[in-house]
């Protein structure tokens, strides 16, 4: 007979516990490309809070390459109030998070400012058209988003607002593509494919806004299809549970 003595279950279990909580440690501490830093006000906000929160951030990034990749190709944009397309940018996130709309929209938001980028008639729009669009489609975010930044257990996604606002991308995807000025030349120049090369971010980006949005729609309706279907079953399973755990299987 040995002299050590058998670990016993109750010690096993112990062991096991503490090399799952080690390795829950480890992978607490490593971190990805995308990993964040607990929030304080994150512990007022539900699972889908939280996504709908990342589909906003990774929305609102979209936009901003958008917005630089526009710069870029039509320099007479930001040239029309700002010393460069990074002051420009600046100065337009300033405006919509303050939530101060710029002069020139004279007060327009969403839809509206997206319809004055590409106002030419009975007069041109004068002021800056990449800005314009860049504010109308975040203030179509803040509105999918339930009228907010940052969503707590209070807020929610608004459906038909993300669902009407992917379809309001689209279209502005489709008249940066199509619309022209009196003198026939396009009101913004954005995707190229050249012998110079391919810039095909404002396409690209864009296309992500709209799959997001049509899916953060998608998961708004399923949330409360979802909470007739899991009310049953809790009440199902509360109150008959104890009977079929009798049942032979």
């Amino acid at each position: 007979m040995s002299d050590s003595p058998r670990s016993s279950p109750l010690a096993r279990r112990v062991l096991l516990l503490a090399g799952m909580a080690a390795a829950m440690g480890f992978a607490g501490c490593s971190s990805t490309d995308r990993a964040e830093p607990y929030g304080n006000n994150e512990w007022l906000q539900s699972g889908a809070n939280r996504i709908a929160n990342l589909a906003l951030r990774d929305n609102l990034q979209s936009i901003r390459r958008v917005q630089l990749s526009l710069y870029r190709r039509n320099p007479r944009e930001w040239r029309k109030w700002a010393a460069s397309p990074e002051d420009a940018t600046r100065r337009t996130w300033d405006a919509i998070t303050q939530d101060n709309p710029l002069p020139s929209l004279r007060g327009a938001t969403g839809i509206e400012a997206i319809r004055l980028a590409f106002e030419t008639q009975p007069q041109p729009y004068e002021g800056d058209r990449v800005a314009a669009l860049v504010v109308g489609w975040a203030t179509l975010l803040k509105q999918a988003n339930g009228g907010t930044w940052e969503q707590t257990m209070l807020d929610g996604v608004n459906a038909e607002n993300s669902y009407r606002a992917a379809r309001n991308v689209e279209i502005s995807l489709w008249l940066i593509s199509s619309r022209t000025g009196p003198d026939g030349q396009p009101l913004l120049l954005a995707t190229e494919i050249s012998d110079r090369g391919r810039n095909l971010v404002v396409d690209r980006e864009l296309s992500k806004v709209v799959a997001r949005l049509d899916l953060m729609a998608a998961q708004a309706d399923e949330k409360y299809r979802r909470a007739a279907l899991d009310f049953s079953q809790n009440w199902l399973l509360g109150n008959l549970g104890p009977f079929f755990s009798m049942v032979q299987r």
